[in-house]
């Protein structure tokens, strides 16, 4: 199975990209973080910077393998289903379940262990830069010096292999099961998703909710860390949970949209009748806009919140308090920065893989620029469904933490703060596709249909 692993990862390095680049960026962001920990550990260090330090390195390293199993399980499991002929072909001649899922399991093994290594070095660079961020801050005393060593390289490499193995364990349990046909259905179609699935959704809804109802409640009349750590994860937790249910809740926005679509020519109908029918594969794309969405949002409108409170109140800025805005921040724009990653990562990956379908509509008239109408049509309906549900997953933040901290549950913060991250998460997904589509109608109808 490992020669057969080795073979396919040759043969298909194009389809293994968006994995391994999910892979490297979090191993990056995860060494960053924890090269500081071997920062506080080293010698010379006073209490408060090494406290510091311990809080960043440890909050992002859990943070970080809870999100790049999240990223590394969505495009592999994409991965898994672009592969279907494959793996239809093994089960044919014979490939047990076992062998099928020991043969997933080792490439992305070797794409962890590939990715983690090359990681390294720019992992060490942004470790540093994050030190000297903390240093402008005044945050850590001008006199520590950067130090990346065995912490940052065992949470880099530790992280990802889990993440990676237990990434292709789902992905391959299902898929391996199936049989031939339905594996090829599952890829083309629009598949149900898994009742341990929407368990698992309603785990990381309910956890968020939960947070949200403690923010509103216990955390009224506290200071202002208190319910920045009840509020703050809220959306996090509420976002996981509505972007493992992105095919339903897609299928769902497609069915709002089918009409205007329609209406916009040959090149809705397409986009419509593909998006009804990929949901599957197009949801991963959605996942990670709804995750820059609520989180973003929920974030940037519970500092404003904050800081207005805090103005009216003349309360000025402690110390401790630089600190934990800091240290919010800094973990909040890792997860922004993952997420924006993976918006551009997920829709390269099933842009690019739809070439064959591209070029059979150009054989048969469809224009290129028909083509791009479609993509944009395609990109406009997962931007939107991942901008509602996001905003949606804002909320368990913005309220309840404007309730414990000004009693009112608008909050404060210009319109601009919103509109700008929709802007972006937006831009992201169609400036994306667009370009995606385009490099890829650059193959002659003919070469493209045939491959």
């Amino acid at each position: 199975m490992l020669t057969l692993a080795l073979n396919s990862l040759r043969r298909r390095s194009g389809g293994f990209a968006a994995s391994f680049l999910a892979m490297f960026c979090g191993a990056m962001i995860l060494m960053a973080f924890g090269s500081l920990l071997d920062t506080a550990g080293a010698k010379g260090v006073d209490p408060a910077g090494e406290s510091t330090l311990n809080v960043l390195g440890l909050v992002v390293g859990g943070w970080g393998l809870l999100l790049v199993t999240f990223a590394v399980t969505s495009t592999l499991t994409l991965s898994v289903r672009q592969r279907a002929a494959e793996m239809a072909l093994l089960k044919n001649i014979g490939a047990t379940p076992g062998q099928i899922t020991r043969m997933i399991t080792g490439e992305a093994l070797i794409l962890a262990v590939a990715a983690v290594s090359l990681a390294i070095v720019p992992a060490a660079y942004t470790g540093g830069w994050l030190l000297d961020r903390l240093t402008a801050n005044g945050q850590i005393a001008t006199s520590i010096t950067h130090h990346f060593g065995g912490f940052a390289i065992h949470i880099g490499y530790g992280v990802t292999l889990v993440a990676a193995t237990a990434a292709a364990l789902t992905a391959a349990r299902r898929t391996a099961r199936m049989s031939a046909t339905a594996s090829l259905l599952d890829a083309a179609g629009d598949a149900r998703m898994s009742r341990k699935r929407v368990a698992a959704a309603a785990v990381f809804l309910f956890l968020g909710t939960d947070l949200a109802v403690i923010t509103a409640t216990a955390m009224r009349g506290k200071d202002d860390f208190e319910p920045m750590a009840t509020a703050g994860p809220a959306a996090i937790w509420f976002s996981i949970g509505l972007a493992l249910l992105a095919p339903a809740l897609l299928r769902r926005v497609t069915a709002w949209l089918e009409g205007p679509l329609q209406r916009r020519g040959a090149a809705g109908q397409l986009a419509a009748l593909n998006l009804a029918q990929r949901t599957g594969p197009m949801s991963t794309a959605v996942m990670p806009i709804i995750l820059f969405t609520g989180i973003a949002t929920g974030t940037l409108y519970m500092q404003a919140t904050d800081n207005a409170v805090n103005a009216a109140s003349g309360i000025t800025e402690t110390a401790d308090y630089r600190n934990a805005e800091t240290t919010n921040m800094i973990v909040i724009g890792m997860i922004l920065l993952f997420a924006a990653i993976m918006v551009v990562n997920s829709l390269v990956a099933t842009t690019v893989d739809r070439r064959r379908e591209f070029g059979q509509q150009r054989l048969i008239g469809a224009t290129p620029r028909q083509v791009l109408q479609m993509v944009a049509g395609e990109g406009t309906v997962l931007a939107a469904t991942g901008v509602l549900f996001g905003t949606l997953a804002s909320l368990v933040t913005i309220i309840p933490f404007s309730i414990a901290r000004s009693g009112s549950p608008v909050p404060h913060g210009s319109v601009l703060l919103y509109l700008a991250v929709a802007a972006i998460a937006a831009a992201l997904a169609l400036a994306t596709s667009l370009a995606a589509a385009h490099r890829t109608l650059r193959t002659p109808a003919i070469d493209a249909a045939t491959t």
